[in-house]
């Protein structure tokens, strides 16, 4: 569904093979978030989708740990930027802001993509679905 549906608005990325389980329940044990079931379904398909310059459109499943992770707990960060716990990264602009999902009492309950920016750390609505935030960051009507 996934494969198809992102090669109907551009032929220009390419996937990998599916995430095993095991690198599926990573992110889940990691991050201690249960993937939003659309991005469970995309990396049941892919683990990752990419450009042909290989550059992400979605984070394979292991830098989605290492990202979050990472913006988790980077001590320098703490002081200048809010927790990034109550959001789940998947992908970035190449620019330095991140695309994620709310997270909102443990659980991701809405469908709903945010971007953060790293210049003045706002966290703003930008999609209402993965599906909406793929087309528009594809065909460009969604930019940051």
């Amino acid at each position: 569904m996934w494969k198809d549906y992102i090669n109907s608005i551009s032929k220009d990325y390419f996937f990998k093979p599916p995430a095993s389980n095991a690198e599926i329940i990573q992110i889940t044990k990691e991050l201690n978030v249960e993937l939003p079931k659309k991005l469970f379904e995309l990396y049941s398909e892919t683990n990752g989708v990419f450009d042909r310059f290989d550059c992400p459109l979605i984070w394979s499943s292991s830098r989605i740990v290492k990202e979050n992770l990472f913006f988790r707990s980077f001590g320098d960060y703490k002081d200048i930027y809010m927790p990034f716990d109550h959001l789940l990264f998947f992908s970035d602009n190449g620019c330095g802001d991140l695309f994620g999902f709310k997270i909102l009492n443990g659980s991701i309950q809405t469908e709903d993509i945010y971007v953060w920016n790293h210049e003045d750390d706002s966290r703003t609505w930008i999609a209402s679905s993965l599906e909406v935030f793929i087309e528009g960051w594809i065909t460009g009507e969604i930019t940051t």
